[in-house]
């Protein structure tokens, strides 16, 4: 590895060196080191991309490349111990890209937007793979809606976090995820309108009856939210 005159790292090439996919996120850590001197450091920096094995910090104090750090996830209160492996030039101008790499792999410290990531990915391949052999194309349907609905929630929660850390209203975010569960709902209601046309659900159908009851007290809320009288 090189590094240029200013004694920051230059990039690696992207995946040279990684054993997994990064994801990106915003944690906000806690970060403790100590200086060649013995002088104890503790800094507040936020990871932008991760994955199990570590991940890039933006951070204005610059540990030692090689020295071990450790690291609070101040969203959970978990705790990590890491190496730094690279300093790197950030797009920001008072901070660096602190490439770290946990001591012990974790699939948790990083915390629940970086797990949804992952298993969206997961699903996102399995999805892949369901096409390619030659599913039927309803059950792929819902399939596909459904990753869609929790890639969805898991940006909004990312957002949220993020929002959080920084102080910011959430009130748009929260607005979003409501935006969100009204088009799947119409979504689900257009899809059992048509089921129902086709007598695929019946009142023999297993929660037929709890979904009429719960189809009625949602319409009588809307029809007074909307000022809609029921023709008698």
């Amino acid at each position: 590895m090189t590094t240029d005159k200013s004694g920051v790292e230059q990039p690696v090439a992207k995946g040279k060196n990684r054993r997994s996919d990064r994801y990106p996120v915003v944690v906000p850590v806690q970060v403790k080191w100590s200086e060649a001197s013995g002088a104890g450091i503790i800094e507040f920096a936020e990871a932008k991309e991760v994955n199990m094995h570590g991940g890039r910090l933006d951070l204005r104090g610059r540990p030692a490349i090689g020295s071990v750090i450790e690291l609070t996830n101040l969203t959970s209160s978990k705790i990590a111990v890491a190496r730094v492996i690279s300093l790197r030039p950030s797009k920001k101008s008072d901070v660096l890209g602190v490439a770290v790499e946990l001591l012990t792999p974790s699939e948790t410290f990083w915390g629940v937007t970086f797990r949804l990531k992952r298993a969206i990915d997961d699903l996102q391949k399995l999805e892949n793979a369901i096409r390619s052999g030659g599913m039927d194309p309803r059950v792929l349907r819902e399939f596909r809606d459904a990753v869609d609905y929790v890639r969805k929630t898991a940006w909004a929660l990312q957002e949220l976090q993020e929002r959080q850390a920084h102080q910011r209203d959430t009130a748009t975010v929260r607005s979003l995820l409501t935006e969100e569960r009204v088009r799947r709902a119409t979504q689900l209601c257009k899809a059992l309108a048509s089921d129902l046309d086709s007598h695929e659900v019946t009142d023999r159908t297993t929660g037929a009856a709890d979904l009429f009851q719960a189809i009625r007290g949602l319409y009588q809320r809307l029809a007074t939210l909307f000022k809609i009288r029921e023709s008698r």
